[in-house]
């Protein structure tokens, strides 16, 4: 992607709308459990039925990651993966798919490490779609909101079960893309997702931002994935697939990861 294009993120939920259909959205860590496998496992996570890829940037200081995730990223960096690794592979991923959005998530310090411009244009250069930084909230995400903006690329935000209307009100005057709403209080990998509870969020949200709702953490299983597909705009899986990624023999790990994804799809479908 370059200056003056669009994100593709828009485009997507706009014919799932008009299909019927429900967003995947798969979140693995970048370089887990080697660097040679984020590009075959972006392309599995497609073969699967995945939307737009959520491609996690591993960092040594994560706050919003469960054991899990958090293993993933040490993995990743003890595997020499960086941000300019991550941004590499996102542009061998656009030689063979121009069509799959690609979300990267992650925290401010390596993209500060790298500077503002320079990520923005990498990123616009490579084919990234959105950024969600973590650790930054609304008030401190102008400047590269701005840079991401003219590139074409969405800012992503988070909502949680805690925030109050005036933050999504803050939050509804910048974000783009989609809302990353965090279904649970706690880190990713937490359980005891209760559905009604999100079906209210999700309404109260709506009330104030209006974007597609992605729904994430908790999300273990196809029978919760499709529960929550019938009160959000996308079922964000994030955990479970690493632990996947984690658990499988190196040669396992792609099949079982589109494995694993297609029952995700297939549930929300049916």
């Amino acid at each position: 992607m370059t200056a003056g294009n669009v994100s593709r993120i828009p485009a997507r939920f706009k014919s799932l709308r008009e299909a019927g259909r429900k967003a995947l959205i798969p979140y693995f860590a970048a370089g887990d459990p080697g660097p040679e496998f984020t590009v075959p496992l972006m392309h599995a996570a497609v073969r699967a039925g995945a939307d737009v890829i959520e491609l996690g940037v591993p960092f040594s200081d994560p706050m919003a990651d469960g054991p899990v995730n958090q293993r993933a990223a040490e993995r990743a960096l003890r595997a020499g993966m960086t941000l300019r690794g991550v941004i590499e592979a996102v542009a061998e991923f656009r030689r063979q798919d121009a069509l799959t959005p690609v979300v990267l998530m992650g925290y401010g310090n390596p993209i500060e490490a790298m500077g503002y411009e320079l990520f923005a244009s990498r990123a616009g250069a490579a084919g990234v779609d959105g950024v969600l930084v973590v650790d930054y909230p609304p008030e401190e995400s102008e400047v590269l909101t701005a840079l991401l903006r003219t590139q074409g690329i969405d800012s992503i935000f988070l909502l949680s079960p805690t925030t109050d209307d005036a933050r999504m009100e803050a939050v509804s005057k910048i974000a783009s893309g989609y809302i990353y709403y965090v279904s649970l209080k706690g880190v990713t990998g937490a359980a005891n997702l209760d559905v009604n509870e999100v079906a209210e969020r999700t309404r109260r949200i709506r009330s104030h931002v209006d974007l597609p709702i992605g729904v994430g953490f908790g999300i273990r299983d196809p029978q919760t994935a499709r529960a929550v597909s019938a009160v959000a705009d996308a079922v964000v899986v994030g955990s479970r697939i690493v632990q996947e990624i984690e658990d499988a023999p190196a040669a396992d790990v792609v099949r079982r990861v589109e494995d694993l994804l297609s029952g995700f799809r297939k549930a929300m479908d049916d």
